[in-house]
């Protein structure tokens, strides 16, 4: 049997008390189920919100499983039981395990008596359930304090790892303190985009497609685009998107340089589909650019390349490809959709 928010169990096995103590709860629209002994109910007692039980049923068996019941009720929890007596006489001793939870009903009693004690149980059992609730809200909210605690130390881990990386490969790559402070506050400027994404998201996610957005949208800025990004709606956690995120700022930094963006016939194309691959999603990404200047391999390795090679490849698990087509740059990467705790690998 399914029980109500008001469920009732009644045990009281002789004569008809039962039946017409059930009969006085269904014409009060309190809902009650009839228990033949109470090894039967005992068990039932963790669906039911009241017990009503006659203390003739609770002399003549055997009371330790229900006293181990109650015994084990966390702290929030009085479980209240109605306790059918007959006038004049004195509760048996042998049920002073049962006084914290205790209503008293003596027979014969009016109808009336028998649902305002039940009713007073039930309202008792719903400021349990109330207090129950508000203190699994307030351990919910701790524990989700201690997993972002945790998280905000792992996030600034490998934050300043990044920056620190960005700093020594910044200046390997620039010609002159000017271009050292231009380039690296760029890319700083770039993480901190990425990191505000993330913030603002409850689950710590960013979209792929904002990222591509909050790095290419300063060098769209014609009447006719000149990025086109397509495919569908794709989060990234963390310690994916950081990366991710710093990888495509390098990528639209060196076009707006060197590549497509430098032109102003040049064009970007962005386009990412998700495939499943042995019961894991995978994304697959390719940047296309063209109309911009001849492209040639570079002669040396900068920290895009090193970023895109080393940090996307290692620290994101993600297979990727540069290819310096002459018509323009060609990047593509696959890369594993999993929410993964990583650690930074340069």
């Amino acid at each position: 049997m399914m029980f109500s928010d008001s469920s009732v169990l009644v045990l009281a096995p002789v004569g008809r008390d039962a039946k017409v103590a059930s009969a006085i709860l269904t014409e009060n629209g309190i809902k009650s189920q009839i228990c033949a002994t109470l090894d039967e109910a005992v068990p039932l007692l963790d669906q039911a919100q009241c017990f009503l039980v006659a203390e003739e049923a609770l002399i003549s068996s055997d009371r330790n499983q229900l006293a181990s019941w109650l015994n084990h009720q966390p702290a929030w929890s009085d479980f209240p039981i109605v306790l059918l007596t007959m006038r004049g006489t004195e509760m048996d001793k042998r049920l002073a395990f049962l006084d914290r939870y205790l209503i008293v009903l003596e027979r014969p009693f009016l109808a009336s008596s028998l649902a305002n004690s039940v009713r007073s149980a039930l309202r008792a059992r719903a400021r349990q359930l109330e207090v129950k609730s508000y203190i699994e809200q307030k351990q919910e909210v701790a524990d989700r304090q201690k997993l972002l605690i945790r998280e905000l130390h792992h996030r600034v881990k490998n934050t300043l790892a990044n920056v620190r990386a960005m700093m020594g490969a910044t200046a390997r790559s620039s010609g002159s303190v000017d271009d050292f402070v231009r380039d690296f506050s760029a890319r700083i400027v770039s993480l901190a985009d990425t990191h505000s994404m993330l913030t603002d998201d409850y689950w710590q996610m960013a979209s792929l497609h904002k990222l591509l957005k909050s790095e290419l949208r300063h060098y769209d800025t014609t009447n006719k685009s000149r990025v086109a990004l397509e495919g569908p709606n794709v989060a990234l956690v963390a310690d994916i998107a950081i990366p991710i995120g710093m990888a495509f700022h390098e990528l639209a930094s060196n076009s707006s340089k060197y590549g497509a963006l430098s032109r102003p016939t040049g064009r970007i194309e962005v386009r990412w589909s998700v495939s499943n691959s042995q019961d894991e999603r995978m994304l697959n990404l390719n940047w296309l650019e063209n109309g911009g200047p001849k492209v040639e391999q570079p002669r040396r390795r900068g920290f895009g390349t090193t970023l895109l090679e080393k940090v996307v490849a290692v620290q994101c698990h993600a297979e990727v490809e540069l290819n310096y087509h002459p018509d323009g740059l060609r990047f593509a990467m696959t890369l594993p959709l999993r929410d993964t705790r990583l650690v930074p690998a340069y």
